[in-house]
This record gives C-alpha cells, structure tokens and sequence, in this order.
C-alpha cells in the first residue's frame, strides 16, 4: 500500500476540480452551441423574410421570436436529460423575461425607436447578455458578443437603405450560427 503526501493529494484534487470545469464548460458550450445556431438561422430568416416583405416585418419578428423561444425551451429540455446541465427552469425563465420586459421598455417606452434603431439596438442588447455571461461560463461568449455587437455597429453606421438587412442577417444570424459552430469546437 502507497500513500500520498498533502502536497500530492493537494494537487490530484487540483487536477480533478480543473477536469470537472472543463467538461463542464464542454456541456454548456454544447447546449449553447444548438441554441445559437437555432437562433442564427431564424434572425437570418427573419432578416430577410422582412427585407423581401417589409411591410409584414412586426408579424415576421413576433413568428421569429416566438419559435426561437419555443425551441430555446424544448433544446434546453432535451440538452437536460443527453447532457445532465440544469435547463429552463422557473428562475432562469422569470430572467429571461424580465430581460425582455427591459429590453421593450427601453426600446419602446423611452426610446421611440424606429425600425433601423431597434434592428440595431436588440443585437446589441443580446450581445450585452453573452458578454456577461461569459464572465462565468467562458470566453468564447464574450469574444462572440464582442464581435456581433461591432458587427452590428459598423453595419448601423455605414450600411445604407435595405441592404442593412440583408448585412444584420449576415452579421448577427450568420455571426450565431459561426460563433455556435466554434463553440462546439471549443
């Protein structure tokens, strides 16, 4: 029979916690990974669902964001039971919507924005999430909020007409679905 000294059970203990961090930032960047690339590709669409129909764009946006909140739900339900990583659950929910009741009262009550504004100011107000949340669960949220968010306001700045669309679905949808793939490799 071997024993260890403190020092050498200091350390495995060290190496076990480090190991359990990292597979547990695995199991959230898979999750997250699904949900961004979801979210990705229905901002896409929503982009340009309203820049070939622009006239129906508040109908499309309230279809966009409510399948992505549906499919945020289900993903988060069924990434639970595959990865063991807690899901949607009652006080993340009361979060999220209270996030979003933020985000209209600004958008809506105090800032009176007008369609390129608010095209612009909810990328930024998302980003504004992944960027802290990645203060806790690893850097790639917040490169990826980083970019998006500068994305977002060079296109506000220097894209001009319709085409500011077509450059949001590029820039937000398709900078999701990239910024879920790296994710996965991460």
């Amino acid at each position: 029979m071997t024993s260890i000294d403190a020092k050498e059970a200091a350390s495995a203990l060290s190496d076990i916690e480090d190991i359990s961090r990292r597979v547990r930032q695995s199991r959230i960047y898979d999750r997250a990974s699904q949900i961004m690339i979801m979210w990705g590709v229905l901002i896409v669409c929503g982009n340009l669902g309203e820049w070939t129909l622009p006239r129906h764009g508040g109908s499309i946006w309230i279809s966009v964001n409510g399948l992505g909140v549906l499919g945020t739900v289900v993903l988060s339900m069924f990434g639970r039971r595959r990865t063991g990583v807690r899901g949607f659950d009652q006080r993340r929910l009361a979060a999220f919507l209270l996030f979003l009741a933020f985000g209209f009262f600004c958008s809506c009550t105090l800032g009176h924005f007008g369609p390129r504004q608010m095209e612009t100011f909810w990328p930024i107000y998302f980003m504004l999430f992944y960027i802290l949340a990645g203060l806790w669960v690893g850097n790639a949220f917040v490169v990826i909020g980083l970019a998006i968010t500068a994305l977002t306001l060079i296109g506000y700045f220097f894209v001009e007409g319709s085409a500011f669309l077509l450059w949001m679905a590029v820039a937000n949808g398709g900078g999701l679905v990239l910024g879920g793939l790296w994710m996965r490799r991460s």
